[in-house]
């Protein structure tokens, strides 16, 4: 007699189902972070390559998460940050760290350096959803 298979549960992503919107002006990256997404079983939403078009999809597709990297055409994520809803969860991922200020107006955010594997990142969303 064989063993059981484990349950779909018990091996189901943390971020499963979730809609993660990925804030990243690189091609590349932002390619390798929806492969990551998609393959935990969450919905990629954008990738959005500047501050506008971050704060555009938070209106119009309303993620339940985003990973967000920090210096982008139109400026730094200052502002997307402040314009995040309270409760959605973020992670940074950049190769510069936070700005002073940003830092400052937003104590708990995550970072991350790049290069950090996808499902870091997503574990850590993973974790912080399971907090709300």
């Amino acid at each position: 007699m064989s063993a059981a298979a484990p349950s779909a549960l018990a091996t189901a992503s943390p971020v499963q189902g979730i809609r993660i919107l990925i804030v990243e002006d690189e091609p590349f990256i932002a390619f390798d972070l929806m492969m990551a997404i998609e393959d935990a079983g969450a919905i990629a939403v954008g990738p959005a390559a500047t501050v506008a078009e971050a704060i555009d999809f938070l209106h119009t597709e309303r993620p339940d998460a985003a990973i967000a990297d920090v210096h982008l055409p139109d400026g730094t994520i200052a502002a997307f940050l402040d314009a995040l809803p309270a409760g959605i969860p973020v992670v940074v991922h950049t190769g510069v760290g936070l700005p002073g200020d940003v830092r400052a107006r937003h104590p708990d955010v995550p970072v991350y350096f790049k290069p950090t594997e996808p499902c870091i990142l997503l574990a850590k969303l993973g974790e912080k959803l399971g907090e709300r």
